[in-house]
Protein backbone atom coordinates (compact mmCIF):
# COMPACT_ATOMS: atom_id res chain seq x y z
CA UNK A 1 0.00 0.00 0.00
CA UNK A 2 1.29 3.41 -1.01
CA UNK A 3 1.90 5.96 1.77
CA UNK A 4 -0.10 9.16 1.36
CA UNK A 5 2.03 12.05 0.14
CA UNK A 6 2.57 14.92 2.50
CA UNK A 7 2.97 18.61 1.84
CA UNK A 8 6.67 18.41 2.78
CA UNK A 9 7.19 15.99 -0.14
CA UNK A 10 6.10 18.54 -2.76
CA UNK A 11 6.64 21.98 -1.23
CA UNK A 12 8.82 24.60 -2.87
CA UNK A 13 11.46 26.63 -1.05
CA UNK A 14 10.58 30.20 -0.17
CA UNK A 15 13.73 31.52 -1.80
CA UNK A 16 12.50 30.33 -5.20
CA UNK A 17 10.27 33.42 -5.05
CA UNK A 18 11.40 37.04 -4.91
CA UNK A 19 10.40 38.78 -1.73
CA UNK A 20 10.02 42.34 -0.53
CA UNK A 21 9.19 44.20 2.67
CA UNK A 22 5.62 45.41 3.10
CA UNK A 23 6.62 49.08 2.85
CA UNK A 24 7.95 48.76 -0.72
CA UNK A 25 5.93 50.66 -3.30
CA UNK A 26 3.99 49.07 -6.12
CA UNK A 27 6.55 50.52 -8.55
CA UNK A 28 9.40 48.86 -6.61
CA UNK A 29 7.55 45.55 -6.78
CA UNK A 30 7.16 45.99 -10.54
CA UNK A 31 10.92 46.44 -10.85
CA UNK A 32 11.53 43.28 -8.80
CA UNK A 33 9.17 41.27 -11.04
CA UNK A 34 10.77 42.60 -14.20
CA UNK A 35 14.27 41.70 -12.98
CA UNK A 36 13.34 38.36 -11.38
CA UNK A 37 10.90 36.96 -13.91
CA UNK A 38 10.49 38.89 -17.12
CA UNK A 39 14.07 39.83 -18.06
CA UNK A 40 15.37 36.37 -17.10
CA UNK A 41 12.41 34.57 -18.73
CA UNK A 42 12.19 32.52 -15.53
CA UNK A 43 8.50 32.03 -14.88
CA UNK A 44 7.69 30.17 -11.70
CA UNK A 45 3.93 29.68 -11.61
CA UNK A 46 2.26 31.54 -10.14
CA UNK A 47 4.21 34.75 -10.67
CA UNK A 48 4.08 36.30 -7.21
CA UNK A 49 6.29 38.19 -4.83
CA UNK A 50 6.25 37.28 -1.15
CA UNK A 51 5.76 40.16 1.30
CA UNK A 52 7.52 40.05 4.68
CA UNK A 53 7.77 42.22 7.78
CA UNK A 54 10.92 43.41 9.55
CA UNK A 55 11.32 40.08 11.37
CA UNK A 56 10.94 38.10 8.16
CA UNK A 57 7.44 36.90 9.00
CA UNK A 58 5.37 36.27 5.91
CA UNK A 59 2.57 38.83 5.69
CA UNK A 60 1.19 38.08 2.26
CA UNK A 61 1.76 37.70 -1.43
CA UNK A 62 1.50 40.02 -4.39
CA UNK A 63 0.48 38.76 -7.82
CA UNK A 64 0.56 40.38 -11.23
CA UNK A 65 -3.21 40.64 -11.11
CA UNK A 66 -3.13 42.46 -7.77
CA UNK A 67 -0.53 44.88 -9.08
CA UNK A 68 -2.59 45.70 -12.18
CA UNK A 69 -5.75 46.10 -10.10
CA UNK A 70 -3.79 48.30 -7.68
CA UNK A 71 -2.79 50.54 -10.57
CA UNK A 72 -6.35 50.65 -11.95
CA UNK A 73 -8.79 49.92 -9.11
CA UNK A 74 -11.75 50.81 -11.35
CA UNK A 75 -11.24 47.55 -13.22
CA UNK A 76 -12.68 45.51 -10.34
CA UNK A 77 -15.62 43.31 -11.22
CA UNK A 78 -18.87 44.92 -10.03
CA UNK A 79 -20.09 43.21 -6.88
CA UNK A 80 -16.64 41.84 -5.98
CA UNK A 81 -15.42 38.54 -7.34
CA UNK A 82 -18.76 36.75 -7.47
CA UNK A 83 -19.24 35.01 -10.79
CA UNK A 84 -22.62 34.73 -12.43
CA UNK A 85 -23.91 33.42 -15.72
CA UNK A 86 -25.40 36.81 -16.48
CA UNK A 87 -22.98 39.35 -17.92
CA UNK A 88 -23.99 42.86 -16.86
CA UNK A 89 -23.86 45.79 -19.27
CA UNK A 90 -20.67 47.49 -18.25
CA UNK A 91 -19.79 51.04 -19.12
CA UNK A 92 -16.98 51.16 -21.63
CA UNK A 93 -13.98 52.92 -20.12
CA UNK A 94 -11.93 55.43 -21.98
CA UNK A 95 -9.14 53.06 -23.03
CA UNK A 96 -6.66 55.90 -23.40
CA UNK A 97 -7.09 56.85 -19.74
CA UNK A 98 -6.25 53.40 -18.36
CA UNK A 99 -2.75 52.85 -16.97
CA UNK A 100 -1.69 56.46 -17.50
CA UNK A 101 -0.66 59.32 -15.20
CA UNK A 102 -3.11 58.35 -12.44
CA UNK A 103 -1.76 54.81 -12.42
CA UNK A 104 1.78 56.17 -12.17
CA UNK A 105 0.74 58.12 -9.08
CA UNK A 106 -0.97 55.05 -7.59
CA UNK A 107 2.22 53.05 -8.18
CA UNK A 108 3.84 54.87 -5.26
CA UNK A 109 1.39 53.31 -2.77
CA UNK A 110 2.83 50.61 -0.49
CA UNK A 111 2.27 47.00 -1.51
CA UNK A 112 0.69 46.33 1.89
CA UNK A 113 -2.43 48.10 0.56
CA UNK A 114 -2.94 45.67 -2.32
CA UNK A 115 -1.31 42.38 -1.28
CA UNK A 116 -3.26 39.27 -0.33
CA UNK A 117 -2.67 38.76 3.40
CA UNK A 118 -1.75 35.29 4.58
CA UNK A 119 -4.75 33.80 6.27
CA UNK A 120 -4.55 30.15 5.22
CA UNK A 121 -1.66 27.76 5.55
CA UNK A 122 -0.79 24.10 5.90
CA UNK A 123 1.82 22.24 7.92
CA UNK A 124 4.59 20.08 6.41
CA UNK A 125 2.97 16.88 7.72
CA UNK A 126 -0.47 17.67 6.29
CA UNK A 127 -1.69 15.58 3.39
CA UNK A 128 -1.61 17.00 -0.12
CA UNK A 129 -5.36 16.35 -0.22
CA UNK A 130 -5.84 18.83 2.61
CA UNK A 131 -3.62 21.35 0.80
CA UNK A 132 -5.66 20.83 -2.38
CA UNK A 133 -8.86 21.48 -0.45
CA UNK A 134 -7.52 24.67 1.15
CA UNK A 135 -6.23 25.97 -2.19
CA UNK A 136 -9.41 25.20 -4.10
CA UNK A 137 -11.89 26.26 -1.45
CA UNK A 138 -10.13 29.61 -0.96
CA UNK A 139 -9.33 30.14 -4.67
CA UNK A 140 -5.58 30.37 -4.02
CA UNK A 141 -2.66 29.35 -6.19
CA UNK A 142 -0.02 29.43 -3.49
CA UNK A 143 -0.18 28.32 0.12
CA UNK A 144 2.42 28.90 2.85
CA UNK A 145 3.74 25.88 4.72
CA UNK A 146 4.25 26.75 8.37
CA UNK A 147 5.93 24.55 10.94
CA UNK A 148 4.07 24.59 14.26
CA UNK A 149 1.84 27.31 12.79
CA UNK A 150 4.70 29.81 13.07
CA UNK A 151 7.87 29.20 11.08
CA UNK A 152 7.64 29.49 7.29
CA UNK A 153 9.39 26.47 5.78
CA UNK A 154 8.07 26.47 2.22
CA UNK A 155 5.21 26.99 -0.18
CA UNK A 156 2.88 24.59 -1.91
CA UNK A 157 1.65 25.60 -5.36
CA UNK A 158 -1.45 24.55 -7.26
CA UNK A 159 0.74 23.05 -9.99
CA UNK A 160 2.54 20.83 -7.44
CA UNK A 161 -0.78 19.62 -6.02
CA UNK A 162 -2.11 18.95 -9.51
CA UNK A 163 1.03 17.04 -10.49
CA UNK A 164 1.02 14.87 -7.37
CA UNK A 165 -2.70 14.08 -7.46
CA UNK A 166 -2.87 13.50 -11.20
CA UNK A 167 0.06 11.02 -11.11
CA UNK A 168 -1.91 8.89 -8.68
CA UNK A 169 -5.08 9.03 -10.77
CA UNK A 170 -3.77 8.73 -14.30
CA UNK A 171 -1.32 5.90 -14.81
CA UNK A 172 0.84 6.37 -17.87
Amino acid sequence: MQTEKKVKDIMTGIFDYPHIPYWFSISQSIRIIRVSFISTRKYIEPVVILVFDEKYNLLGSLSLKEILKGLEPGLERPGGTAKTDEVPDLPQPNWEMLFSEEAAIRSERPVSEIMTPVSKFVEPGDSIKKAAYVLLYNELFLLPVLEDGKKLVGLVRMIDIFDALSKDMVKE
